[in-house]
């Protein structure tokens, strides 16, 4: 596995006002774009490297997926040894895309590291986190394309790395969350819509944990949690203003990029109770019941598994990580 140089974000600056003009939009603490275009993102959550505890028994390392848009994952491989488990067999890969609103967030943000990590471990799988291009710089759908290319990159690329042959090519998920979520949907779409572009890789089911969708109209969740903020980082101003950042110029949240895309494959839809997305993914999932598998985590927020520092989240977080495990093993976790 390669290494890469992970990019860093400019910090948001008090001082930059006079030089760019006017700020036009942002989200308090995290994102500023000012009129002559430039961004600044805060460094809220820390930056770190591929390393890894050894008793946790994954190996890290980042790969470049295009030198030229500057695209990168991180890769999780389980170790593998004569008595483990994971020697018997090749490993079903998750290509996972994180969260922020298509506008903030990394591959290397500590949270991630921390929560796909333990994902590899406790699944027992490879896990490819996608570094790809944020807006309002590469407005949507850059993003998505980003996740086509580096499943083309996993398909021009698996004879020649030596993690590859742990890989069971044909037992392919996608998967994130919040942003993520909506990625890993549109991109399976996607790839369905071409059958020639995957062969002989199959993409097997998609994770949508806490998937960002919106609209013009105002749900009952929204409308609910938006008055009761303590138990999500995710307000109503602020997604509204994620979506001004990262959609085309001159849509609205009534955009197709916006809405889910219908499923073909196994889904499981990861449901937060106190999240304002909670109505919006209630209703993808009701739309296609037989594919379509749902989990609703009660008492906790949005981005739970990866910002939540209570014990309730904690704990919840354990549960999540078992019922990925299940489903992408085909077990009932509650047998």
């Amino acid at each position: 596995m390669g290494a890469t140089t992970l990019t860093h974000m400019t910090t948001i600056s008090p001082n930059n006002t006079n030089i760019h003009g006017p700020v036009v939009d942002e989200v308090e603490g995290l994102i500023r774009v000012y009129k002559d275009g430039h961004v600044e993102r805060s460094e809220l959550v820390p930056y770190v490297g591929p390393s890894l505890a050894l008793e946790l028994g994954v190996a890290c390392s980042d790969v470049h997926i295009d030198k030229l848009t500057n695209v990168w994952a991180r890769l999780y491989v389980p170790v593998v040894t004569k008595s483990s488990s994971v020697s018997k067999s090749k490993l079903p890969l998750l290509v996972y895309f994180h969260g922020g609103g298509f506008c903030v967030g990394s591959a290397s943000w500590s949270c991630y590291h921390e929560f796909l990590a333990k994902l590899s471990a406790r699944s027992r799988c490879l896990v490819m986190s996608v570094n790809y291009r944020l807006a309002p710089e590469n407005l949507l759908p850059a993003a998505y394309e980003d996740g086509v290319n580096a499943i083309l990159w996993l398909k021009k690329t698996r004879n020649d790395n030596l993690w590859a042959k742990l890989c069971d090519f044909s037992k392919i998920f996608l998967a994130g969350d919040s942003a993520g979520g909506n990625i890993a949907n549109h991109v399976a779409a996607r790839l369905a819509a071409d059958d020639s572009l995957l062969k002989p890789l199959k993409i097997e089911g998609t994770i949508l944990i806490q998937p960002f969708f919106g609209g013009e109209a105002r749900t009952e969740s929204e409308r609910r949690v938006e008055n009761n903020m303590k138990n999500s980082v995710l307000t109503l101003a602020a997604s509204d203003a994620w979506w001004r950042m990262a959609l085309p110029r001159g849509a609205n949240r009534d955009h197709p990029y916006c809405k889910p895309v219908k499923v073909v494959t196994r889904t499981l839809v990861c449901v937060a109770e106190m999240d304002v997305l909670m109505d919006r993914e209630i209703k993808m999932c009701d739309a296609n019941e037989e594919v379509i598998k749902r989990v609703v985590y009660k008492g906790v927020g949005h981005a739970f598994q990866v910002l939540g520092k209570s014990q309730l989240a904690q704990t919840t977080t354990l549960d999540m990580l078992c019922h990925i495990d299940a489903f992408i093993h085909h077990y009932d976790p509650f047998n």
